[in-house]
């Protein structure tokens, strides 16, 4: 069954997402690998936070892994199984928030790409997802995520205009940062080319929140979580005031 929120986000977004990202999906879980050997996991059971269409938990899962993959859009999912089912993985797949996500059990390690945290407006509601994580999360486990930086939602994206055409898709991307909510407001219009020439037009408004690495840092404290640490994207070297995005690596505080 859908998420009764589901129709508030990528609706007919999920149709393009996957024409429209230029992400280095492989990069990303080889990363997570080189994360994993270093603080020495052997993760089996690994649960992808926000999973989307499913880039990064089929890669994964063709990897060894044993994936699930949660997302708030039905519509995402089931492009997400399909694809799974393409290449023959058995995936669970569910349709949860992760804001109130109820796991059958616990999982060795879990990930959150490409600034799915950024899209928890609320900090009590990200206080509640790392609550979440830590009863999910097995001892030893960790969660690897990503934020967008306020550098780059407040100086880069917001306040800007993007026009794009490509793969037969014409967008409009119009970006807007407040600085007291320091939410950036993306307004996203689509016109989508049909096969008689013609084109159909559709709209999504998303919100995006800059959290600070302190302000991250102290959530996860209160929550008995522990940051092993925060990096550049990709390397293991610590992130400068410039960084447009920012990795954490977390784990469970040990009594």
């Amino acid at each position: 069954m859908c998420h009764e929120r589901c129709e508030y986000m990528y609706n007919d977004f999920a149709e393009v997402y996957d024409r429209l990202q230029d992400a280095d999906y492989e990069g990303f879980v080889d990363y997570y690998e080189r994360i994993f050997k270093k603080f020495g996991k052997n993760p089996e059971l690994v649960l992808d936070l926000a999973c989307g269409t499913g880039n990064i938990t089929i890669p994964m899962a063709k990897r060894g892994y044993d994936m699930i993959g949660l997302d708030l859009s039905c519509e995402m999912l089931n492009v997400a199984r399909e694809k799974a089912a393409a290449e023959g993985l058995d995936i669970l797949f569910l349709n949860q928030d992760m804001t109130d996500m109820e796991l059958y059990g616990t999982v060795d390690a879990i990930v959150c790409a490409l600034d799915g945290v950024n899209y928890i407006t609320d900090p009590a509601d990200l206080k509640r997802v790392f609550a979440l994580v830590k009863n999910y999360l097995n001892p030893g486990g960790i969660m690897i995520f990503d934020i967008n930086t306020e550098h780059k939602l407040r100086n880069i994206l917001g306040g800007n205009t993007f026009v794009n055409e490509e793969q037969g898709i014409y967008y409009v991307w119009q970006s807007e940062f407040d600085d007291e909510t320091k939410i950036c407001a993306f307004e996203l219009n689509f016109f989508c080319e049909q096969p008689d020439g013609g084109y159909i037009r559709f709209d999504e408004f998303q919100e995006e929140r800059a959290y600070s690495t302190s302000e991250i840092l102290d959530i996860l404290k209160s929550e008995d979580l522990v940051a092993e640490g925060f990096y550049k994207p990709f390397e293991f070297s610590t992130p400068d005031d410039k960084e447009e995005r920012i990795f954490f690596v977390i784990s469970k505080k040990m009594c």
